[in-house]
């Protein structure tokens, strides 16, 4: 245990070397604050998959075919079919399916013109219950789609903004050009936290199909809820064979898949996980740098200070107070480069989350947690003081002798 007068010692030889010391706790926060940052975003993108998750819930699946690239269903080539709807529909086990068409539209105000992703459904409560699950939103203000509504429209909640789509945002009641047509407001949906989706168009199936009468629709996608979701994986083998059948396809070449919403989630969070654990590697590789920037800075003041520790060897200072004192230096360096980096770690994330937030890309903004805070601080300790552990080990052996005659 060192004594008052010996971590004293320490603190002003550190300031003594001031300039030394910066640098050294500069290499250090600069990793500790990369690290910091990227953890953040990794654990707000993984606060939002989680969130996602559980308003979509995990009893569901999507119809959707194969190819055509882009968004779902702007490819006739790869249709998805009232037949396919029927198919569906006729499986046990599944309580509820939803078709979707998805198409992009131009919408246009005071002669200023915007394209936006027009999502097309049904009306029904089970219909309207698998859009707010889907699209993960609930309504904001004003009210659903209803059936009959053909010049009716619910908007995306950048549509509310000033100067976000338009110059002037829109209220329940104001009127919207879609592809030339006039449509009536009548509801806007709650923030989704990304530009594309709090830009979307809602209409009913059928004010879809008179906006696109001139042309064949398919369908984006069809939304399946089953009743229990043990059985989820045999339903979706169902729905698999019986569309196989119904097009007279061969297993491995079906031009369509099914996909739960477990495995999208699984395929998102496994994306992210190498992503993160990438870029987190890299930021150990800069921790790695800064420890030995750190054991450098104290081999220097182990060399610069032999003749002060044969002093103190000299006039009755242990092998282990030695060694104490030169760990307690490695380990104030990792403790000060920590605090620093996680305070300025903290203000760029905060300052990122703000203009994502701004942007309209709030989903992305980072999350903390006060084990983040906690685990980077004695990570950078403990890098701190094992960068000084041989160095402190080799100081407290120096023979008091030899100390004293070393110039």
């Amino acid at each position: 245990m060192l004594e008052i007068e010996n971590i004293k010692y320490v603190l002003k030889k550190l300031w003594a070397r001031k300039s030394r010391s910066f640098l050294t706790i500069l290499s250090i926060f600069i990793g500790i604050t990369t690290i910091f940052i990227f953890i953040s975003f990794g654990l707000g993108l993984y606060l939002y998959v989680d969130e996602v998750s559980q308003t979509q819930g995990m009893n569901k699946f999507i119809v959707q075919a194969k190819g055509g690239g882009g968004a779902p269903g702007l490819d006739n080539t790869f249709k998805i079919t009232d037949d396919d709807v029927e198919v569906v529909e006729k499986v046990s086990g599944i309580t509820s399916t939803a078709p979707f068409y998805i198409k992009t539209v131009e919408i246009e105000k005071d002669n200023k013109r915007n394209y936006a992703f027009l999502m097309g459904h049904g009306t029904t409560t089970s219909e309207l219950s698998l859009v707010s699950d889907l699209m993960t939103v609930n309504l904001l203000e004003g009210r659903n789609l209803k059936d009959g509504d053909l010049s009716k429209v619910v908007l995306g909640y950048n549509y509310i903004l000033n100067d976000k789509i338009f110059s002037k945002g829109f209220d329940t009641g104001d009127k919207i050009s879609i592809n030339g047509k006039i449509f009536e407001i009548v509801g806007f949906y709650e923030p989704i936290g990304n530009p594309g989706d709090d830009s979307n168009v809602y209409l009913t199936m059928d004010a879809t199909e008179l906006l696109f009468d001139d042309e064949e629709l398919s369908y984006g996608m069809i939304v399946g809820e089953v009743t229990d979701v043990k059985n989820l994986d045999s339903i979706v083998a169902s729905v698999e064979k019986d569309l196989r059948k119904s097009r007279d396809q061969e297993e491995g070449k079906e031009d369509f898949f099914v996909q739960t919403f477990q495995e999208v989630y699984e395929q998102f969070s496994m994306v992210l996980n190498i992503i993160i654990g990438f870029i987190i590697l890299i930021a150990l590789i800069s921790v790695i740098v800064s420890a030995i920037n750190t054991a450098n800075t104290m081999i220097t003041s182990v060399i610069e200070r032999i003749p002060e520790i044969g002093i103190m060897k000299s006039i009755g200072a242990t092998n282990e107070t030695i060694r104490d004192m030169f760990l307690l230096e490695s380990s104030i360096l990792g403790g000060l480069g920590g605090v620093i980096g996680l305070l300025l770690g903290y203000i760029i994330t905060s300052t990122a989350a703000n203009i994502l937030d701004s942007l309209g890309w709030g989903f992305l903004s980072p999350s903390y947690n006060i084990y983040l805070f906690i685990g980077l601080f004695l990570f950078a300790v403990v890098v701190g003081t094992l960068s000084g552990v041989i160095v402190a080990i080799q100081a407290s052996k120096q023979n008091p002798v030899d100390a004293l005659r070393y110039e």
